[in-house]
């Protein structure tokens, strides 16, 4: 059987791989007794009406969407959410709230094109929408932990390990990631059910959390774990 296909594979220099794997990083750490499914900003913003608009097509619409790339996704964030309910595991939907043109946050000073994105832009994909039960975050920084009440519900559900679909990988992804690993949580990233408008951005990201912070397999894998949890 061959090797596994990473997504970083051509992007990160052989010789810097061989220093992290001589240094002891990217050792696997599985999940807990109680994980949980944050999915972080699957909202229209984020990846376009039009499902086979390709990404320079779908900024037309919002300059946030990934097009394609974003919709790539989507079917294994379907998969996982499912999972997570056939088990009856928390999930949880971080997403970004909607912004005005009093917002005085960092992102909207560098990237002022999200002050003009409709109501629509903010609702979240059908296909991989929030159910009864599951809890709803809205966010206005790139972490799901930043100003939030997200804290609190894990430790209300006793969650001890987080598993993250949604985007983007390098941005509101990896923010959530690195705040969860800093609070200790187990955490895991299925590659293919995170997404981002680079792809360079993806799989570089992908491998520093790889490295450091996450356990980083693809869904197919992730579902495999989540499965050995009882309902």
């Amino acid at each position: 059987m061959s090797a596994l296909r990473r997504p970083w594979e051509g992007l990160i220099p052989a010789e810097d791989e061989e220093v992290y794997r001589q240094a002891g990083f990217g050792q696997p750490v599985g999940l807990g007794e109680r994980p949980a499914l944050l999915v972080i900003d699957v909202q229209y913003r984020t990846v376009g009406h039009d499902k086979e608009a390709p990404i320079l097509e779908a900024i037309r619409e919002y300059p946030t969407a990934c097009g394609t790339l974003g919709w790539a996704a989507v079917p294994n964030i379907a998969k996982l959410i499912q999972a997570f309910h056939d088990r009856n595991l928390p999930v949880f939907f971080p997403h970004i709230a909607p912004k005005n043109d009093w917002d005085h946050s960092q992102f909207a000073e560098k990237v002022p094109g999200v002050l003009t994105i409709n109501a629509a832009g903010y609702e979240f994909v059908r296909e991989a929408a929030p159910r009864k039960g599951d809890i709803l975050i809205p966010k206005y920084q790139p972490s799901a932990f930043s100003g939030t009440t997200l804290l609190s519900h894990l430790v209300r559900l006793k969650v001890d390990s987080l598993v993250f679909a949604g985007c983007t990988t390098s941005g509101c992804v990896r923010a959530s990631v690195v705040d969860a690993a800093s609070l200790n949580y187990r955490c895991l990233v299925p590659e293919d059910a995170v997404y981002d408008r680079s792809f360079a951005s993806h799989a570089v990201n992908l491998f520093d959390m790889a490295s450091k912070y996450a356990d980083v397999i693809p869904t197919d894998q992730a579902l495999k774990v989540i499965h050995e949890f009882n309902p």
